[in-house]
C-alpha cells in the first residue's frame, strides 16, 4: 500500500466557522441594506467641487413684468437715438426732428431704470443680434395707430443694421418693412376695434334725425375684422392692441357703435365700454383658438395721453420739457379723479381681466410711459394750420423718443420667450 504523504493541519476558529445558510442570507440582505446609506455618506464627507453647477443666467433686464411696473427715468445725456429724421419708414406727423420740436435732445436723453435691474437700464436693442436670432421670422402688428407708433420705431431702429431694408406692404399688410440681409418682415395690419365693424346708415328717412343719429357702426363681437384675422398663421410673433378708439370722440352719439353676436343685436343694447369688455373677451378667445400655440403673442396695454387743461377739441396741451414726477401721475391718471386721461387705466383693468388663463403675454408699457408728458409731438406736427385743426397731438409719440424704450423692452422680451421655448 503505498504511503501517502502527511499534511499539516491547523485548528480553524470556532468563531470563523461558516455560518448556517439562514444566517448567511440574512447578512447578505443586511448588506444589500447599507450599501446606499454608506454611498450617502461617502458624499457627504468629499470636498465641495470647484466647479459649482451651473445656474440659468437671471432674465435680462427689462424681460420681466415687475420691469415695467415699478421703476424710475434717469436722464443719460451722452445717449443718443440709433436712427434720426432721415429713416424713409416715418411718417410725417412723428417725425420730431424734421418737424423742428424743441427739446428732442432731452427727450432722447431719458433711459428707464426698473427697481430689479439694479441701477441697470433696459438694455438697449442690438439690431445685428436681435435680426441675427429673428432671422427668416416674421413680426406683425395688430391694432390702432398707436402700435403704429410702436411698428414705426421698431422699423427705424433695425433699419441701422440694414441700410438695404425695405418697405413691405403684403399680406394686407398697412405698412411694414423687409430686411433682406435677414430675411425678416415687420408690419401692421391697422385694425382699430379688432373687431369686424362697418357703417350702417339708418334705412328710413322715417328716422333721420331721430335723438340726431345719422347711423350706426354695427360691430360684431364674435367677428375678427378682415385686416388681420387671415394672416395670423403668417407670423411668428404678434403684437396686439385696442383701446384708443373705445371713446366718444371718434364715436359719438349721432354715429354710436351697436353690438351684435351671431349677426343679431345685443338686447339690451351695449353701452361703449360695455362693448370693449365683450369684444376684447371675444378676440382673445378667437386668437387663443387659431394663431398657432408656438407664435409668440403679446397684447400691449394702453399707451397714456397727456392731455393738460382739457380734451384735444379744448385746447388741451402737452408743451412739457420733463418727464412727470411719481407723486403726479395718480392726479392725472386715477379714473376717481375723472380727468381726461383716465381711459389709460380704466382700459388696462378691462384687458388684464381678460387675458387672465390665456397663454398671451401682457406687454404692460403704460406705468412707464405715464411720467413721460415731455415725450409728444404737441404743436410740432409738420403740417401748417394742423393744430388749429386737430389740436394738439397729446396721444402719439415723438419718433426718436419714448417708443424707442418700447422696442429695447419688446427686443428683450422676444429673444427670451425665444430661449425658453
Amino acid at each position: 500500500m503505498a504511503h501517502r504523504p502527511h499534511r499539516t493541519t491547523f485548528p480553524f476558529p470556532h468563531f470563523l466557522h461558516l455560518p448556517s445558510p439562514a444566517l448567511r442570507l440574512s447578512l447578505l440582505l443586511l448588506l444589500l441594506l447599507a450599501l446606499p446609506l454608506l454611498y450617502a455618506a461617502s458624499l457627504l464627507l468629499l470636498p465641495t467641487s470647484p466647479f459649482p453647477r451651473r445656474l440659468a443666467p437671471p432674465p435680462p433686464c427689462g424681460a420681466l413684468p415687475a420691469d415695467l411696473s415699478a421703476g424710475r427715468w434717469v436722464r443719460r445725456s451722452n445717449r443718443e437715438p440709433l436712427y434720426d429724421g432721415s429713416c424713409p419708414f416715418h411718417r410725417n406727423a412723428w417725425n420730431c426732428i424734421r418737424n423742428g420740436r424743441e427739446g428732442m435732445d432731452s427727450i432722447n436723453s431719458w433711459v428707464w431704470i426698473p427697481d430689479r435691474c439694479g441701477g441697470k437700464s433696459v438694455a438697449r436693442i442690438d439690431p445685428v443680434a436681435f435680426l441675427g436670432a429673428l432671422r427668416g421670422r416674421r413680426i406683425g402688428f395688430v391694432g390702432d395707430s398707436l402700435n403704429e407708433n410702436f411698428l414705426v420705431a421698431f422699423l427705424c431702429t433695425l433699419r441701422s443694421a440694414d441700410g438695404g431694408a425695405k418697405k413691405w406692404k403684403r399680406k394686407g399688410a398697412w405698412r411694414g418693412g423687409y430686411f433682406p440681409k435677414f430675411d425678416v418682415v415687420v408690419a401692421y395690419h391697422r385694425a382699430v376695434l379688432l373687431a369686424n365693424y362697418t357703417w350702417q346708415p339708418l334705412d328710413s328717412s322715417a328716422h333721420l334725425g331721430k335723438d340726431g343719429i345719422k347711423g350706426t357702426y354695427k360691430v360684431d363681437i364674435d367677428v375678427p375684422a378682415d385686416d388681420w384675422a387671415n394672416v395670423t398663421k403668417f407670423y411668428d410673433v404678434l403684437i396686439f392692441n385696442t383701446g384708443h378708439w373705445w371713446g366718444p370722440d371718434k364715436f359719438p352719439n349721432e354715429t354710436p357703435l351697436a353690438f351684435y353676436q351671431g349677426g343679431k343685436p345685443i338686447d339690451p343694447p351695449l353701452g361703449i365700454f360695455d362693448g370693449l369688455e365683450v369684444v376684447l373677451k371675444s378676440m382673445i378667445s378667437y386668437i387663443e383658438k387659431k394663431v398657432p400655440k408656438k407664435t409668440i403673442k403679446f397684447w400691449r396695454t394702453q399707451s397714456p395721453r397727456h392731455f393738460f387743461g382739457g380734451e384735444w377739441d379744448q385746447n388741451g396741451s402737452c408743451v412739457f420739457s420733463e418727464p412727470l414726477r411719481e407723486n403726479e401721475l395718480d392726479s392725472w391718471f386715477n379714473p376717481k379723479n375723472g380727468g381726461v386721461n383716465k381711459e389709460a387705466r380704466e382700459a388696462n383693468y378691462l384687458i388684464q381681466q381678460a387675458l387672465l388663463g390665456t397663454n398671451i403675454k401682457l406687454l404692460n408699457l403704460t406705468h412707464l410711459s405715464e411720467f413721460r408728458a415731455d415725450a409728444h409731438p404737441a404743436i410740432w406736427l409738420g403740417k401748417k394750420d394742423a393744430v388749429a385743426i386737430w389740436g394738439q397731438d397729446c396721444m402719439h409719440w415723438c419718433l426718436p423718443g419714448l417708443p424707442d424704450t418700447w422696442v429695447d423692452i419688446l427686443a428683450a422680451q422676444i429673444l427670451y420667450h425665444m430661449e425658453a421655448g
